[in-house]
């Protein structure tokens, strides 16, 4: 996660015109309430999920996982350079088996790895986590949604119980049409918020909540579990978050950059991510609550 005193060394290097717009970026994103306390990867940590919970936690999951794609796709095509194009693509290629590999790498040699280094560091064959797609390998095992496959496969999930729109709760649905609205927006400064927002929030520390209650789950009664799809976004994601820090400033030198059209954008998808999230823990809880959403929503189309 992009820390506070990362905020501040951007704002010095920015002049005193963006201090004000940082802080407001470190209260507003880096302080929101899913970012900083989410209740439900918090009770996830304890390792005490039923296998039912596991389930549908698994199905939520895979849908925001395959609907990420389409954002991640839109954001692509909607991408004000082709600079910009390239990095989302990048995300893209890799997300459907394209293995990152560093320019001039051969590809890692060495003693077998066992079960649990594969699950810790990744299985070389198929993971990366720097370089670049450009000349990566491309393998159907190395897709992610194949990763949630394995896991999956030890609570009695198959493909045709994942991944597509009909699985998903209004919750989970709401939350991916944000996604797809705001992080693949045609307006750059919309889509930039809601990048900044997003990428931060990946990086702030649930992936490693997750591991740690599949961790103990894995110990005590599902040994069967494939965590490797959960330690290599783990891996990853700070550096995403690095580079989202950079654009950041970037935008700050743009004369046309519009501020609070950024901020707002990376609320709003704060407020949809956490509607996802409060709706996994509304759902563990035996639904004694609503979901709130944060405007007017007709459901999925």
């Amino acid at each position: 996660m992009i820390r506070q005193g990362e905020v501040l060394a951007a704002s010095s290097r920015a002049g005193k015109g963006a201090r004000g717009f940082l802080d407001r970026v470190a209260h507003e994103f880096l302080g929101h309430p899913i970012v900083v306390d989410n209740r439900y990867t918090r009770w996830f940590r304890k390792g005490e999920a039923a296998i039912e919970e596991l389930r549908h936690f698994t199905r939520q999951f895979s849908v925001f996982s395959n609907q990420f794609l389409v954002a991640q796709l839109k954001k692509m095509i909607n991408a004000g350079s082709l600079e910009a194009m390239r990095s989302a693509k990048e995300i893209l290629a890799n997300e459907i088996g394209v293995i990152f590999r560093r320019p001039g790498e051969e590809p890692r040699r060495g003693p077998a790895r066992t079960e649990e280094a594969r699950e810790r560091e990744g299985d070389p064959e198929l993971v990366g986590t720097s370089g670049t797609v450009d000349g990566g390998t491309f393998r159907f095992r190395a897709g992610h949604f194949e990763w949630l496959l394995n896991f999956a496969s030890a609570l009695g999930l198959g493909f045709n119980d994942l991944g597509q729109r009909r699985h998903g709760a209004p919750a989970t649905l709401f939350f991916c049409d944000e996604l797809i609205r705001l992080y693949g927006s045609e307006d750059p400064d919309v889509a930039a918020g809601a990048g900044f927002a997003i990428e931060n929030w990946a990086a702030a520390g649930f992936w490693g909540e997750l591991i740690e209650g599949l961790t103990l789950i894995k110990g005590t009664w599902i040994p069967d579990l494939k965590l490797a799809f959960f330690t290599w976004h783990d891996l990853v994601e700070a550096q995403h978050a690095g580079h989202t820090m950079a654009e950041l400033e970037l935008l700050l030198s743009q004369p046309a950059f519009d501020r609070e059209k950024f901020i707002e954008a990376g609320r709003t998808m704060l407020d949809g991510l956490a509607v996802f999230w409060n709706g996994l823990d509304r759902d563990r809880a035996g639904g004694e609550s609503e979901t709130a959403f944060p405007k007017a929503w007709a459901g999925p189309p």
